[in-house]
C-alpha cells in the first residue's frame, strides 16, 4: 500500500517542477512510511512514497522495465503476481524482482491497456509510455484505492492519491461545487467521479483512462461491471451457496501473501468471524485480531467478538470509541480532506491503530452486508417494493405523497408509528425510494437548512438521479439486485472503501478486503435474491454455508453495526461542539446554510424534541472541512 501523485506537462519541452512534485508525494507520506522515489522525464514527473509489503528489497518505485520503457508509479497489490509472472515468463519476460510492481510493468508491455482484466487485486497506478507519450491511469474494480485528478489552465495534468496531493499546487482552484455538496449532505460522501471542489475527479471504480501531452480532457472508459444480469447469475441457491467457502477461502488465501506480519479486524459479526476462521485454518500460527467497542451497549460487539477470537485461539485485543478522543476528531478532516459523515470512521481509525501495533497488514470482514442484503433497508425496501408494484403509480403519488407530508416525524415513537420515510417511500419510483432511505438528511431536512440562493443555484438538481441512472442500467434485475448493484457503485466505494483506506493509510497500515474479491463478488452475485434476502432475514444463504465454521450464536445474533451513539454523545461530551455548530463561520460565510435553521437544529437536539445527531455529525464534518481545505463559493 502506497501513495502515488504526479503530473504530465503541456509538453515534453516543459519540464515538470520537480520541487512541485516532490511536495505533492511527500503530502502523502503517511501512506507510504517506508520511503520514497521519482521518476523525471520529458514534461513527466511521477512520485511515490512506499509502505513496504512484499520483495521489501527489490520493489522500490517508480518502477521501469529497461532503458526508456514503460514506467509505473502503483498503489496496492496484485493478489495473482505469481500466476501472472508464470504466464508472461511462457511469452518470454523475464523478471528481476519478486515484486507485484514488475508484474503489472510486464503485464502492460505484454497487454497494453487490457492488462487491467488480468489483474485480481486492489490498485490505482499511472504508467508512462515515453514511445507512445501517454500516461495510462487505472483503478480497480471495486474502488478499494483512490485516485483523484485534475486539469489545470496551462494544460497540466496533475493525479495523486488523496486530495491534499493536488491542493499542494498553488494552482488548483478551491471552489465548492454546489451539487458535489448537495450530494455529501445527502448522503454523507461525495459519490465518484466528483468531488467537493469544483474541476477536480476521482477516476471511478472499474475505470481506466488514456492522456497524452497537451490533451486537457481525460475520458475513463469502463473495464468490468458487477456480473448481473448475465448467465452466471442462473444458479440455484443452494448450488451458488455451495461455491461460497471455497471461493472466499481462495480469495484469502490470496490475501495472505507478504512478507511484512498480517492480523484481522474483528466486529463479532460473521462476515469477519468468516475471514478470522478461514485465516486460521491458512495460517501456521495464532492470527492477531482485534476490535474496538463502546461504552454504549447497542453499540459494543467486544463479548461477540472475544468468543470468535476464544473460537479459533487469535492474540485478541481490544479497546473502546469515545467522544472525549479530540485528537482524533481533530485529525478526521486531514484524513478525508473531503467531507465524509460516516461516523464509523472514527472506531475503524481506533482500530487500525490498535492493529498497527502489531502488523502491517490487516484483513476486514467489509463488503458482505452489500453482496448478501445484511442491512435491514434491503428488507424494508422490498417491503414497500410490494405495494409500488400492487398500486399504480398515479394513485401512489396522489394518495402517499401527501399523506407523507402531513404525517409527524416522531423520532420518539416505537417503530410502527415512525411512518413518514414508508408513505414517502412508496409515492416515489424505486431509485428515490431507495435514495431517501440511505440519506443521511432526507430532502425534507436538507432543504430547511438550505438558503434560497443555494435552492436557486441547485437549479432542479437532485442526488437522487445518480440512483435513477444506476437502476437504468440495470432494468431486468430484481428489485433487491437493483438496490444492491446501487450500492456497490456508491456506498461501497464512496462510504466503505473511503473510510477504510484513509483511516488505515493514515496510520500506515494496510487493510485487504477479501469479500469484495471480484471473484468471489460473481460468486455472491449468483445467489439468487430468494438465497440472499429469504423469510426477512438477509445473508441466508451466507449464514448457511457457515454453520460448520462459526458459532451459532454469532449466526443468529442481532446486528449492532460497526458505529457510536451519536445522538447521545451531542447530547452530553460533544454538546460545545453541538452549540458551536450554530454559529459556525465555515458554514455561515458560504451563504449556503439558513443561520435560523442552524440554531433551531442544535436546540431540538439539545433539547430531546427531535433527533438530529446523524444532521449535526454532517454538519460538523463538513464545518471542519471546509475550514481545513480553505474553500470557497
Amino acid at each position: 500500500m502506497c501513495g502515488i501523485a504526479g503530473l504530465l506537462t503541456s509538453s515534453p519541452d516543459r519540464p515538470p517542477d520537480r520541487d512541485m512534485v516532490k511536495a505533492m508525494t511527500r503530502s502523502l507520506a503517511h501512506r507510504g512510511p517506508d520511503g520514497e522515489g521519482f521518476y523525471w522525464g520529458d514534461g513527466v514527473a511521477l512520485g511515490h512514497r512506499r509502505l513496504s509489503i512484499i520483495d521489501i528489497e527489490g520493489g522500490a518505485q517508480p518502477m521501469m522495465r529497461g532503458d526508456g520503457g514503460p514506467v509505473v508509479t502503483f498503489n496496492g497489490e496484485i493478489y495473482n503476481f505469481r500466476q501472472l509472472a508464470r504466464e508472461l515468463g511462457s511469452l518470454g519476460h523475464v523478471f528481476k524482482t519478486r515484486s507485484d510492481t514488475e508484474v503489472l510493468l510486464a503485464s502492460y508491455e505484454a497487454w497494453g491497456v487490457d492488462c487491467v482484466r488480468h489483474l485480481r487485486g486492489m490498485f490505482a497506478f499511472a504508467i508512462w509510455d515515453p514511445a507512445k507519450c501517454t500516461l495510462f491511469l487505472a483503478r480497480d474494480r471495486l474502488g478499494i484505492k483512490p485516485f483523484y485528478y485534475t486539469c489545470l489552465q496551462d494544460g497540466t495534468f496533475l493525479f495523486g492519491s488523496e486530495l491534499k496531493a493536488l491542493l499542494t499546487h498553488p494552482q488548483v482552484r478551491r471552489h465548492i461545487d454546489l451539487t458535489a455538496l448537495d450530494d455529501y449532505l445527502a448522503l454523507g460522501y461525495v459519490p465518484d467521479p466528483k468531488c467537493l471542489l469544483e474541476g477536480i475527479y476521482k477516476l471511478p471504480p472499474a475505470h481506466t483512462a488514456l492522456i497524452g501531452q497537451g490533451e486537457a480532457r481525460l475520458t475513463p472508459h469502463r473495464y468490468w461491471r458487477p456480473p448481473i444480469g448475465t448467465g452466471e447469475g442462473m444458479v440455484g441457491a443452494d448450488m451458488a451457496g455451495d461455491n461460497l467457502i471455497p471461493a472466499l477461502r481462495d480469495a484469502i488465501e490470496h490475501r495472505m501473501i507478504a512478507d511484512v506480519p498480517l492480523g484481522a479486524f474483528l466486529s463479532g459479526g460473521m462476515d469477519s468471524g468468516a475471514v478470522v476462521a478461514l485465516m486460521s485454518s491458512l495460517s501456521a500460527g495464532p492470527v492477531e485480531t482485534c476490535t474496538i467497542g463502546s461504552d454504549t451497549a447497542a453499540f459494543d460487539e467486544r463479548d461477540m467478538a472475544a468468543l470468535v477470537a476464544d473460537t479459533f485461539g487469535t492474540r485478541h485485543r481490544s479497546a473502546v470509541a469515545s467522544p472525549r478522543d479530540e485528537d482524533t476528531l481533530n485529525r478526521l478532516p486531514f484524513m478525508f480532506d473531503e467531507p465524509f459523515a460516516d461516523p464509523s470512521a472514527l472506531p475503524t481509525y481506533r482500530v487500525s491503530a490498535l492493529a498497527r501495533e502489531r502488523v502491517t497488514v490487516a484483513l476486514s470482514g467489509d463488503g458482505g452486508d452489500e453482496l448478501f442484503a445484511g442491512y435491514r433497508r434491503y428488507r424494508f425496501h422490498m417491503a414497500e417494493e410490494r405495494i409500488r408494484r400492487a398500486i399504480p403509480c398515479p394513485i401512489r403519488r396522489h394518495v402517499f405523497g401527501p399523506l407523507s407530508r402531513m404525517w409527524p416525524k416522531m423520532d420518539w415513537a416505537p417503530r410502527p408509528l415512525r411512518a413518514k420515510a414508508t408513505l414517502e417511500g412508496i409515492a416515489r419510483s424505486a431509485p428515490a425510494a431507495y435514495f431517501n432511505a440511505v440519506s443521511r438528511i432526507p430532502d425534507r431536512d436538507r432543504y430547511t437548512l438550505y438558503t434560497g440562493r443555494f435552492r436557486d443555484e441547485l437549479d432542479g438538481y437532485h442526488p437522487a438521479h445518480l440512483f435513477e441512472r444506476l437502476a437504468g442500467e440495470v432494468p431486468d434485475a430484481d428489485p433487491l439486485t437493483q438496490v444492491q448493484y446501487i450500492d456497490l457503485l456508491t456506498y461501497i466505494p464512496g462510504d466503505i472503501l473511503t473510510k477504510v483506506d484513509r483511516t488505515s493509510m493514515a496510520v500506515g497500515l494496510e487493510v485487504r478486503v477479501p469479500l469484495l474479491d471480484h471473484v468471489f463478488v460473481g460468486k455472491a452475485l449468483a445467489v439468487p435474491a430468494s438465497g440472499r434476502l429469504k423469510n426477512g432475514q438477509g445473508k441466508a444463504v451466507f449464514r448457511e454455508a457457515l454453520k460448520d465454521l462459526l458459532p451459532p450464536s454469532v449466526l443468529s445474533g442481532a446486528k449492532k453495526g460497526f458505529s457510536v451513539p451519536l445522538s447521545d454523545w451531542f447530547r452530553t461530551e460533544l454538546g460545545d461542539r453541538c452549540q458551536q455548530l450554530a454559529r459556525s463561520e465555515a458554514l455561515l460565510d458560504t451563504k449556503l446554510f439558513a443561520p435560523q435553521a442552524l440554531s433551531r437544529l442544535t436546540q431540538d437536539h439539545m433539547s430531546g424534541r427531535r433527533d438530529h445527531g446523524g444532521t449535526l455529525w454532517s454538519l460538523m464534518m463538513l464545518d471542519t472541512s471546509l475550514r481545513h481545505l480553505d474553500a470557497r463559493i
